[in-house]
C-alpha cells in the first residue's frame, strides 16, 4: 500500500495542542481537600487541571442544613429490592433523594454539558461503585450508586465517569482521559455549525481509534455519516454521539491496538527503507508480548509519517488521542 495517495499533500500538519477543553464536572471536594497520599487526586490537581474546565457539582450541598452533621446512606424502598433507593441521613432519617438527583438533572439539562466526571466515592451523592445500600436493620450490601450519579448515568449512559481513587490506576486514568478528549471533540463540532463534510473529516480522523476499540463501530458510523445531508442535523448528529460514545466506552484490547498500529503503518511502510521498517514492525511486536508501552509504536509510526507527509495517517487522533503530559499509556500489551 503506497503512502502517497489522496491523503498525502505534502508535508503532513499534525496538531499537539489538543485546544479542545473537556467541561469535566468533579464533587467539590477532590478540588477542595488536601490529600496526601491519593495518587487520584494529585493527577486531578497537579496534571489535568490546566487542560479541562471543571464544573464542579455540590451534591453534599444538596442535601440541607443537617449535612453537616450527619452522613446521607442509599436506603432500599419499602417494598424491598426493586423499590427505587432512597438517600436519607444516618441520624434524622431526613430524604435527600430529590435533591441530589436535581443537580444531575441541572447539569444534564442540555446534553453537551459535560465530557465526563470524576467523583469521590462517599455516599452523599457522588459515589460510583458498591457503596452500601442498607434496608431497615440490615448493615448494607455494597450494591448502590450516589444518587446524583445515578440520575447522571440515567441520563446519559456513555458519559464517561470515574471514582477519583481510581485514577491512582495508569490504565484507568489513560481510558478515561481518552474518552473525554474525544467527547470534547465530538461536543466541539456537534454544538457548532458543522457541515456533512466536516462531519465525514471528523469519522474519518478517528478510524483508527473506533476500529481499536470496536471494529463494526467505523462502518457503523459511516453509515449515518452517508446520510448527512438527506437527513437533518439533529438526527444525524444524535445517532452518531450515541454510537461514537457507545463505541469508545469498551475497552480497547492488545489485539485489536495491533491492527490498528499495523493500519496506521501500512500508510507510510512504502516510504521507508528497510532499516525503519523492521524498526517499527520490532516495536509493535514488543508491545505485543507486553515489553513496552503502546507509547512506542504510536509515537514511532507518526513520526514517519509526519516525517513523510502522510497526512491521514499523521492526522489520526489514535496515535495521540490526548495531551502526553496527562497520561502515560504505559499498559503494554498482553498476549
Amino acid at each position: 500500500m503506497s503512502g502517497r495517495n489522496s491523503a498525502t499533500t505534502g508535508r503532513a500538519h499534525t496538531s499537539d495542542a489538543h485546544t479542545e477543553r473537556p467541561r469535566l464536572g468533579v464533587s467539590s471536594r477532590p478540588l477542595g481537600e488536601p490529600v496526601h497520599h491519593d495518587g487520584g487526586h494529585r493527577f486531578l490537581t497537579d496534571r489535568l487541571a490546566p487542560y479541562v474546565e471543571w464544573v464542579v457539582l455540590h451534591p453534599e450541598d444538596e442535601t440541607g442544613p443537617d449535612a453537616p452533621r450527619e452522613t446521607p446512606h442509599p436506603r432500599r424502598g419499602e417494598s424491598g429490592a426493586a423499590a427505587p433507593r432512597r438517600v436519607r441521613g444516618a441520624e434524622s432519617g431526613t430524604d435527600h433523594t430529590d435533591r441530589l438527583a436535581a443537580v444531575a438533572d441541572a447539569h444534564r439539562a442540555d446534553p453537551d454539558t459535560l465530557d465526563g466526571c470524576v467523583l469521590k466515592d462517599e455516599p452523599s451523592g457522588c459515589g460510583l461503585f458498591a457503596l452500601p445500600v442498607s434496608a431497615e436493620g440490615d448493615r448494607g450490601d455494597g450494591e448502590g450508586r450516589g444518587t446524583c450519579v445515578e440520575r447522571l448515568l440515567g441520563l446519559d449512559p456513555e458519559l464517561p465517569v470515574e471514582e477519583e481513587a481510581r485514577l491512582s490506576d495508569a490504565g484507568v486514568r489513560d481510558r478515561f482521559v481518552e474518552r473525554i478528549f474525544a467527547h470534547a471533540r465530538l461536543r466541539e463540532l456537534l454544538g457548532g455549525h458543522w457541515r456533512p463534510r466536516d462531519l465525514v473529516a471528523f469519522h474519518s480522523r478517528h478510524k483508527l481509534q473506533l476500529m481499536a476499540h470496536r471494529p463494526d463501530s467505523y462502518r457503523a458510523l459511516g453509515r449515518v455519516v452517508a446520510n448527512a445531508g438527506r437527513e437533518s442535523r439533529e438526527a444525524i448528529g444524535s445517532d452518531y454521539r450515541a454510537g461514537f460514545h457507545a463505541a469508545l466506552a469498551l475497552r480497547a484490547t492488545p489485539g485489536r491496538h495491533v491492527n490498528a498500529l499495523h493500519h496506521a503503518f501500512g500508510m507510510v511502510s512504502a516510504l521507508l527503507d528497510g532499516t525503519r521498517r523492521h524498526e517499527v514492525l520490532a516495536s509493535i511486536a514488543s508491545y505485543r508480548s507486553g515489553e513496552v508501552p503502546i507509547t512506542v509504536p504510536a509515537a514511532l509510526i507518526r513520526d514517519h509519517c509526519v516525517a513523510e507527509g502522510v497526512t491521514w495517517a499523521a492526522e489520526q487522533t489514535y496515535l495521540a488521542p490526548f495531551p502526553a503530559e496527562l497520561g502515560s499509556r504505559d499498559s503494554p500489551g498482553r498476549p
